[in-house]
């Protein structure tokens, strides 16, 4: 199992990146290291700088969000950041929602399986390089022709040579997306995967594999997971049910929640509905409490060192080839590391001082 640490720099009102725990992830023998944006700092410029600064981790998006660039620029900006650290970039595209798509960056919603699929094949062209690009779209097309164009389009192809085989993941929860995801993507980054809950994306991962000829052995799965070392389970457990009920209740729209969709896919409807419910009347701490208990730990790597050794080989169970952890201690990263057979890299020099 593949082991890759999340940043949580989006949800900052300033950036800082925890250059030494990142350094220590690379040593201690992780594969990867993950940005994200939302509507703050964006996701690429901190892996242009953790480029400079780290030899071996993989350097990821989880997630780019696809309204905030144009296909083409997507694709300029991890050719750009693969040149840098060659072999070493994952370029992870996500759709955001309606609310940020249309809100902050003034872009329709559209029809977003859609316009992911255009992207991803606009992005692939530009990787390719194979011809000037010419995509012709239900959602994108270049050259541009619609309002407001004068004709003058051209088609043009990379100046900069990239890796054309520069992989590319896509975040998806909901069937079609993570149908196309099997179909057209490197790598999936899923949303609301567990153990208890793998088997209730088997049929649409094996569709759209079979649309593309392929198996699983050609799809990464990169997944999230939490990791606290405790003697108060239920303590933790309590203490993360408020961020659940935020995201349930509280991101998105009334129609257009994609964790209240992922609650629902795992059986908890009923519960998704009294959250929203709860969450939007003001009463939030009833929401919070209205969280089950299952539901959080499900998948979750909380407890002892023992308890956490147990349930992390219930991971073994799933497709899942990487877990992305945001620890809280060395201890837990190191835990982490033995349990997922990690090989530690003496040449990586960590600094001095604390890594939390």
């Amino acid at each position: 199992m593949r082991l890759g640490l999340g940043l949580d720099f989006w949800s900052s009102s300033r950036l800082e990146l925890p250059l030494k725990r990142i350094l220590l992830a690379e040593r201690l023998g992780f594969d990867s290291v993950w940005s994200a944006e939302v509507y703050g700092a964006d996701a690429i410029t901190p892996l242009a700088f953790l480029a400079a600064h780290t030899r071996y981790l993989r350097l990821g998006s989880s997630v780019a969000q696809i309204p905030a660039r144009p296909p083409t620029t997507t694709a300029m900006q991890f050719a750009t950041l693969d040149a840098l650290a060659p072999g070493r970039v994952v370029c992870g595209l996500g759709l955001s929602g309606p609310q940020v798509a249309e809100g902050w960056y003034g872009q329709p919603w559209g029809r977003p399986s859609a316009r992911l699929r255009d992207y991803v094949t606009i992005v692939r062209k530009v990787f390719q390089r194979e011809s000037p690009v010419v995509h012709d779209g239900s959602e994108i097309r270049l050259p541009y022709n619609g309002p407001g164009a004068i004709g003058s389009g051209k088609s043009l192809k990379s100046i900069l040579h990239p890796n054309a085989e520069l992989p590319i993941f896509l975040a998806a929860g909901g069937p079609a997306n993570v149908r196309l995801t099997a179909e057209v993507a490197d790598g999936w980054l899923p949303l609301g995967y567990t153990p208890d809950s793998s088997h209730l994306y088997e049929a649409d991962l094996a569709e759209g594999l079979r649309r593309s000829g392929r198996t699983m052995a050609d799809l990464e799965v990169q997944t999230g997971t939490t990791i606290r070392i405790t003697n108060d389970v239920r303590a933790t457990l309590d203490a993360m049910k408020p961020a659940v009920a935020m995201r349930v209740g509280g991101y998105g729209s009334r129609d257009h929640n994609f964790h209240r969709d992922a609650m629902v896919r795992r059986g908890f409807g009923e519960v998704a509905e009294r959250i929203t419910e709860l969450f939007t009347a003001g009463r939030r701490n009833e929401a919070s409490a209205a969280v089950p208990d299952d539901y959080v730990d499900d998948g979750a790597l909380i407890g002892s060192p023992d308890r956490i050794a147990e349930r992390f080989d219930a991971w073994g169970s799933t497709a899942a080839t990487g877990l992305t952890i945001r620890p809280s201690s060395v201890e837990e990263m190191e835990l982490m590391a033995r349990l997922a057979g990690c090989e530690p890299r003496s040449d990586v020099v960590v600094p001095d001082g604390p890594a939390f």
